[in-house]
């Protein structure tokens, strides 16, 4: 099946090049110099997404962690204090929107609540994330659905009956759908990659992986399996604070998973068998005899 849907005016899907999204998320660690240094790292490394979280602490933190108490680069304060510390506002967002066009990188982010779907549309961002752990909050996929923007929706920590209820209501005309294990860092037996192929064969939309393991092989096998965007999280340094940094890749990681992905892609080919100009050379060297088929007349 041929499918591909358009972000940003670039086709996203089978036959087009892997779209490769480096995901912030969180560890900027509320600084903006920060989160524009992981731009700049994207960017080099042949990124064509960087990716943040949007949420309304208020609506997303359950009331019995709200007032838990825990060490953070700015002291020991509540739960409920330290996600507003990490959260970016319009401000912030204005710069990220004015760095990453000046950079010519997309940017989007994965939205938490209803208010956060309001919150991101007046920019105009070529897509809006469900995050796995929002898969089945019914209000909210119906108000990215109604936002008419193209959608990415992971799949972590959710059963088959639960994605096809949310594609149902989503619909797939743009739809992208990643496979992931929401597990940070995911161990490789449970990274279960043939679940992009079986994604695949289920749903008429792209099809793509979002990984949270250790290393970069791992995703480079997602593409071949089929997978026609990735994400990864992206950090200045694992050892950075943060509960996200230990799975995520470092700068010089970015680039060789890319420059990677970017050779697998080439690598793939058309599943057509053809007998290339280089190969001739070689058959009429090494092939002594052609006597298998019937001749034909030239």
């Amino acid at each position: 099946m041929a499918r591909a849907i358009e972000l940003n005016g670039r086709p996203v899907g089978d036959g087009h090049p892997v779209y490769a999204i480096a995901e912030i998320g969180i560890n900027h660690n509320g600084s903006v110099e920060i989160a524009k240094k992981l731009i700049d790292a994207a960017k080099a490394a042949g990124c064509d997404a960087v990716k943040f979280q949007k949420r309304n602490p208020d609506k997303c933190v359950p009331a019995e962690m709200r007032d838990k108490m825990r060490e953070t680069p700015w002291g020991y304060i509540s739960y409920l204090e330290y996600r507003y510390k990490v959260e970016f506002g319009q401000e912030q967002f204005q710069q990220i929107d004015n760095y990453c066009r000046a950079q010519k990188i997309d940017w989007f982010v994965s939205c938490w609540d209803t208010d956060s779907v309001e919150f991101i549309q007046p920019f105009k961002t070529p897509c809006i994330k469900i995050p796995s752990a929002s898969l089945t909050d019914r209000e909210l996929l119906e108000a990215i659905r109604d936002s008419g923007q193209p959608i990415m929706l992971s799949t972590g920590m959710s059963s088959m009956e639960q994605i096809q209820a949310a594609v149902t209501l989503l619909g797939t005309e743009r739809l992208l759908l990643a496979h992931a294990t929401s597990t940070y860092p995911c161990a490789k037996e449970e990274l279960n990659l043939r679940m992009v192929t079986t994604l695949r064969q289920l749903f008429d939309c792209p099809i793509g992986y979002s990984g949270h393991e250790v290393g970069l092989t791992t995703t480079i096998a997602a593409v071949a399996l089929g997978a026609c965007f990735v994400e990864r999280h992206i950090t200045l340094d694992r050892a950075m604070w943060g509960s996200d940094q230990a799975a995520s890749v470092e700068p010089h990681g970015f680039r060789q998973l890319v420059k990677s992905i970017r050779s697998v892609e080439t690598a793939m080919g058309d599943g057509v068998k053809h007998v290339y100009p280089s190969e001739v050379v070689a058959a009429s060297r090494l092939r002594l005899k052609d006597t298998l088929l019937p001749q034909t007349d030239k």
